[in-house]
C-alpha cells in the first residue's frame, strides 16, 4: 500500500499519523528534532507543549473548545487520550502534565506497527507521494521558503508569546494562597490547581509602571507581523490601558485572600499547576516579550514572588501560517499540488486542540484517499467542521487571521418558543453538533 508521509511531530502531525495508521495506512513521520532544534522546544518528544499546559475548558455542553474535545475523543484521538491520562487539577480546564504527556504520545507512535519515524529535516515541498505538512509555527527556514515559492505569496505571520514557569517551593505561601476561581473543584488535589498572589492598588500601579518601562525584545527592521489577540504579551495589554490587566489575567473576582479574607485584593496574579508533582507553576496569562533580565526584576515585584526561582522564562517567536482560504481546498490539499495537505497551526488555526483537530482531519482524509475513497469534511455545525470550513473558504481571505474555535463559526441556532438564553443556546449548539459528528463518524 502507498505510504503517507507527514512532516512535523507536533500536535497536528502526531494526531494525523495516529489516525491514518489506525485506519490501516502505513505512515512515515518526519521530525527534524532533536537533530535540528527550535527556539521553543526543549526535547525531541512528539507533541511537546511549548507554551501553556492547558487545553482550555473541558465543558462539552456549553463551551466550543470543550465540544472539540468531545469530538476528538469520539474519533479516538491520541492527543485527547494522552491528555486524559495525564490530567492535572485545573478547575473546569483540561491542564496536563506536559512532559509525561509528550512521552506518552511519543511512545504510542513509536510502538505502532504501521508508523515509522525518520529524524530528518525536509527542506522542500515534495513533488511525489502523498504528504501532510504539519510543521506548525516554527517551520524551518528552508521549508518555509519553499512554501512561499510555491504559493506565490509572502508568508503571513504573527507573534506568539510564552509565559514563564516558577518553582513552587520558591513562592512565599505566607503571602500567596491556593484557590481555584469561584472555588471550582473541591477535592484536596483540585485545591492545589492555582496559587494566587494579591496586589493592592499601589503595588499594581508600581507593577504596571515597571512593565511599561522594561526592556523588550526588538524585532528586525521591516518586521510587520502582529500579535494573536488570544495570546498577547502582558506588556502589550498594559500599553492598551492601565486597567486592562486588572480586567484580564489579573482580575480579582471569584477569589478570597486566605490570609486576609476581609480585604479585597485590587488585582490577583494566578499561577496554574504545571506538573503532577506540583513542583512547577506557570504564571497564567503572562506571555511576555521582555528581555530575561527585565522579566526576573519585574515579576519579582509580584507579592509572593519576591524570591521566586524560574524554571523557564517567557519568550516570543514568529508564527507563520498560510492564507488557507485561497490556497487549500476543502480536503485541506494545496490547490497547486493536491498531493500535499496542510494541517495544524500553519493552516491558520490557533491553539493545541484546534491544531490537533486539523491533524486528525488531515490524517483521516489522506488515509481515505489512499484507500480509494473520499472522506467529506464534518458538517459545518460541528466544531471540527466549522473550523475546517472557516480555514478552507469560510473566512474572508483579505483579512484572514488565526482563529480559535468558537460558537460564532457555527451556523446559528433557530430559537424555538422564544429567545434562548446564552447557556441554553450553547447547549443547543453542542447537542446539534454531537448528533451531526456521530453521524459523520459512522458514515
Amino acid at each position: 500500500m502507498e505510504k503517507l508521509h507527514i512532516i512535523g511531530g507536533g500536535m497536528a502531525g502526531s494526531e494525523a499519523a495516529w489516525q491514518a495508521a489506525e485506519l490501516g495506512v502505513p505512515v512515515i513521520l518526519h521530525e527534524m528534532r532533536p537533530k535540528v532544534g527550535t527556539f521553543a522546544h526543549r526535547t525531541g518528544h512528539f507533541a511537546e507543549m511549548v507554551c501553556s499546559n492547558s487545553f482550555r475548558s473541558d465543558d462539552d455542553e456549553r463551551n466550543a473548545v470543550g465540544l472539540l474535545h468531545w469530538e476528538m475523543r469520539a474519533a479516538k484521538g491520541l492527543v485527547m487520550e494522552a491528555a486524559s491520562r495525564h490530567r492535572l487539577p485545573a478547575g473546569g480546564a483540561l491542564a496536563v502534565d506536559r512532559d509525561p504527556f509528550a512521552e506518552y504520545v511519543t511512545q504510542r507512535l513509536l510502538t505502532h506497527p504501521l508508523i515509522s519515524v525518520e529524524y530528518d529535516e525536509i527542506t522542500e515541498l515534495p513533488r511525489d507521494g502523498r504528504w501532510i505538512v504539519a510543521t506548525g509555527p516554527l517551520t524551518s527556514g528552508a521549508l518555509a521558503a519553499s512554501i512561499r515559492t510555491e504559493t506565490g505569496a509572502e508568508a503571513l505571520a504573527f507573534f506568539d508569546a510564552i509565559a514563564p514557569i516558577v518553582y513552587a517551593e520558591s513562592v512565599d505561601m505566607s503571602v500567596a494562597w491556593m484557590q481555584s476561581r469561584y472555588d471550582k473543584g473541591q477535592t484536596a488535589e483540585e485545591q492545589t490547581a492555582y496559587m494566587n498572589c494579591p496586589m493592592d492598588k499601589p503595588q499594581y500601579e508600581a507593577f504596571i509602571d515597571a512593565l511599561l518601562a522594561a526592556e523588550k525584545t526588538e524585532f528586525h527592521e521591516g518586521e510587520t507581523a502582529g500579535y494573536f489577540d488570544g495570546c498577547l504579551p502582558i506588556e502589550v495589554m498594559a500599553e492598551r490601558g492601565r486597567e486592562t490587566l486588572r480586567h484580564g489575567p489579573m482580575k480579582p473576582v471569584g477569589l478570597t485572600n486566605a490570609h486576609r479574607p476581609d480585604v479585597k485584593p485590587y488585582a490577583v496574579v494566578q499561577l496554574r499547576r504545571d506538573n503532577k508533582l506540583g513542583t512547577l507553576y506557570n504564571i497564567v496569562g503572562f506571555q511576555t516579550k521582555m528581555k530575561y533580565g527585565a522579566q526576573t526584576a519585574v515579576f519579582k515585584m509580584i507579592p509572593g514572588l519576591d524570591n521566586a526561582s524560574f524554571a523557564r522564562l517567557g519568550g516570543i517567536h514568529r508564527n507563520t501560517f498560510l492564507n488557507s482560504p485561497t490556497l487549500l481546498d476543502d480536503q485541506m490539499r494545496l490547490k497547486s499540488r493536491p498531493n500535499i495537505r496542510f494541517a495544524g497551526q500553519v493552516t491558520g488555526v490557533e491553539g493545541y486542540v484546534e491544531s490537533a483537530a486539523m491533524g486528525l482531519l488531515a490524517g483521516r482524509m489522506a488515509a481515505a484517499e489512499i484507500l480509494g475513497r473520499t472522506l467529506p469534511p464534518p458538517p459545518p455545525d460541528t466544531a471540527m467542521g466549522a473550523l475546517v470550513t472557516h480555514i478552507t473558504g469560510g473566512a474572508e481571505a483579505k483579512t484572514f487571521q488565526p482563529m480559535n474555535v468558537n460558537f460564532g463559526l457555527l451556523p446559528p441556532i433557530e430559537a424555538k418558543g422564544g429567545r434562548k438564553g446564552r447557556k441554553d443556546r450553547y447547549k443547543a449548539y453542542t447537542d446539534r453538533a454531537k448528533e451531526a459528528f456521530t453521524q459523520w463518524l459512522s458514515a
